[in-house]
């Protein structure tokens, strides 16, 4: 500097412009005096001015002198004041603010109910409305949801641990006492600058990683929920967990051996310190309780032992109409839901419910109509027949998870008119082989007829009985006149229930709303073979008896059962044992002698072997539940009974007497006994 600022004072006063440099252009400008540097128009024309003889000589003294420089503040440029409504505490005018705001809130208080104060309307001029459009992109909106399971957390931070262990650097003692203390302060610094650099590098690597993993296993997570071997696994593992859960009563079921959960063992020590005595003692203890608990049992009477129940949330508050097992499996029980009213009428339900599963039916179909009657094909098991309320008939595939029927009779001209209220899948022709040997589906509607459905094309309908209401006829006294026939109304009398007999399928019985059961045959559907009358209200349901084929059973509104004899026309045996409707009755497969009632208000065990006057168990419904149906199972000693609140309960018949002869017993033998 010293240099430069000699060379341009006492240098020559003659120096072209293009010798002189930007640096000492600049130095000139500073030692020049101010009334010269006024004459300097621009950088671009700088004039050399030749030094004056009295000008004074900077030394080295000057140049270390202390120069003050004063910066003053401009004028504030206020381009958007907002005044604030807060005001901070400890300010000087918060005194002010807080009585203000006290004022203001007494009078609000003071002003409710104060006639000194009223409200005034005025009209005021509205502002302007504006509007206002802004363009921009289009902002596009994402929902993303990730799902990370504890392997995927574990791997990826021991992934990003490890790379953090390899490139870390190691430092020994040696190196960092050479070190000077300032440079050793810098290093320290750009290390711990590179882990975070190279630990945030690492992480967004992982994330980019992580989600381009989870963006793969979102794909592959709806893959797999959709997929049929997913929920073939699934209802697999749902069956194993009942089983669990229900070990105890499917075992009693099934009449098998109750697995008792195992104790826990005893340490080695104790068990060595027994002795064989002590052992023998234990075990003839337990054959004592044993015995005990077996001669309680047979001290304790015949009951109804529950054991669970067919329900969920779709089944609850509506009516079991109907109960049928199917043919092939014993396990799956079809159920109907409807109502029997017809100002009662909800949507339908028909489900099929598996043994293996009592929490949740294996298959469900939606009407909207009632369903009244449910019935599984013979030939076929996978078919299930469903009648409606509305007179349709719709046959569905079990074994196809879809919900729409592969035949319908909902187009067909001929199709019933009134509520069906029993379907039944009949073979024809039972001793032949072949292509003689068909299975026909029947059908019995309040509409008076009663059809045969034939699956070809599709359900081709032929009218086997059209059921005509009877007068009563009798014996007149001799001196009496008889009487003019009262008119009907219709000449067509509702159809309630049908049986086909067991051995002879041409011959079937036939329940109306009169109260008569006509006995009707396949080749003839003009008339009636025979006519037995004995109840005085609709008969709901008509069984032949299993083992004896001449003998079989009706109920009927007018609270009654009645057991009849084919050759007699006259009821054979009347039970009236409450003054409630009787819904339906069923015999026992297993006995001639047993079969099971349900009306409103309990359900009833009848042996005809112990006693025709009261029955052998009874079981009363809880309040507001109607029994409804009934069912006995097949292979084993239990009963299914469905109620008014879409529960189809399983119970077990304890300690039933056994019939030694029951197994031997011939045709009408156990009523010639009677």
């Amino acid at each position: 500097m010293l240099g430069q600022l000699t060379r341009s004072v006492l240098g020559s006063s003659t120096v072209s412009k293009s010798s002189i440099s930007t640096t000492e252009s600049i130095t000139e400008d500073l030692e020049e005096p101010s009334y010269k540097r006024e004459r300097l128009a621009s950088f671009t024309e700088l004039r050399v001015v030749r030094a004056a003889a009295h000008e004074t000589i900077i030394t080295k003294e000057d140049l270390e002198k202390t120069i003050e420089i004063k910066l003053t503040e401009t004028e504030t440029l206020e381009l958007f004041n907002l005044p604030t409504v807060m005001i901070s505490v400890e300010s000087e005018e918060a005194e002010k603010v807080i009585k203000r705001n006290k004022n203001y809130e007494d009078l609000c208080k003071n002003r409710v109910g104060n006639d000194l104060y009223v409200e005034r309307m005025m009209q005021t001029f509205n502002g302007s409305p504006k509007n206002k459009d802004v363009q921009c992109d289009k902002i596009i909106m994402e929902e993303k949801g990730v799902m990370a399971t504890t392997w995927d957390l574990y791997d990826s931070y021991n992934a990003l641990e490890l790379s953090l262990s390899v490139k870390r650097p190691v430092m020994t003692t040696a190196s960092k006492t050479n070190v000077p203390p300032r440079d050793r302060e810098q290093r320290q610094l750009g290390s711990a600058t590179d882990k975070t650099s190279e630990a945030s590098s690492l992480m967004d690597i992982e994330n980019v990683i992580l989600t381009k993993v989870h963006d793969n296993e979102e794909d592959q997570s709806e893959a797999i929920l959709k997929s049929d071997n997913f929920h073939q696994d699934l209802f697999f593992m749902e069956r194993v967990l009942m089983e669990n859960v229900f070990q105890p009563k499917f075992a009693a079921y099934r009449q098998l051996p109750i697995l008792k959960e195992p104790e826990p063992e005893e340490p080695e020590d104790f068990l060595e310190g027994e002795t064989l005595e002590e052992a023998e003692d234990e075990y003839k203890k337990e054959e004592e309780e044993e015995g005990e608990i077996h001669a309680e049992e047979s001290t304790i009477p015949a009951n109804l032992e529950r054991l669970w129940s067919f329900s969920c949330d779709l089944t609850k508050g509506l009516n079991v109409s109907s109960l049928s097992w199917n043919k092939a499996n014993p396990d799956l029980l079809a159920v109907g839901y409807g109502h029997f009213g017809f100002k009662e009428q909800k949507r339908g339900l028909a489900c099929c419910w598996s043994i293996k599963n009592p929490m949740w039916p294996e298959r469900i179909f939606h009407s909207t109509y009632g369903v009244t009657t449910v019935d599984f094909s013979i030939g076929t098991p996978n078919l299930l027949a469903v009648g409606f309320h509305n007179g349709t008939i719709a046959i569905y595939n079990v074994q196809s998870k879809s919900n729409v029927p592969v035949l319908d009779c909902s187009e067909s001209p001929l199709k019933h008119l009134g509520p069906i209220w029993q379907l039944q899948w009949i073979e024809q022709d039972r001793g032949t082989t072949g292509d003689d040997k068909r299975e026909i589906l029947v059908s019995i509607s309040a509409d008076g007829r009663i059809c045969k459905w034939v699956i070809r094309k599709g359900l081709d309908c032929h009218d086997l009985m059209r059921l005509k209401r009877t007068t009563m006829g009798g014996n007149k006294k001799g001196g009496e006149k008889e009487k003019k026939a009262e008119a009907l109304i219709s000449r067509q009398a509702p159809g309630m229930c049908f049986s086909f007999h067991p051995k002879d399928t041409n011959i079937y019985l036939a329940g109306t709303e009169e109260g008569l059961i006509h006995k009707c045959s396949c080749s003839y559907n003009e008339q009636y073979l025979d006519t037995y009358r004995g109840h005085k209200g609709p008969v709901y349901k008509v069984t032949w008896n299993p083992f004896c084929h001449d003998v079989f059973l009706s109920c009927s509104a007018d609270w009654g059962i009645i057991i009849w004899q084919q050759e007699t026309l006259k009821p054979f045996l009347s039970f009236y044992p409450t003054t409630q409707v009787v819904y339906d009755v069923a015999w026992s497969p297993k006995s001639p002698y047993i079969f099971a009632a349900a009306n409103e208000s309990r359900v009833e065990i009848w042996d005809l072997s112990i006693s025709i006057l009261d029955p052998l168990i009874v079981h009363v419904a809880n309040p507001g539940i109607k029994f409804t149906t009934v069912l006995f199972s097949k292979q084993t000693d239990c009963l299914l009974v469905g109620d008014s609140d879409g529960h189809v309960v399983v119970y077990e018949l304890r300690n039933m007497p056994t019939a030694s002869d029951s197994s031997r017993v011939l045709e009408n033998a156990p009523f010639k006994k009677i």
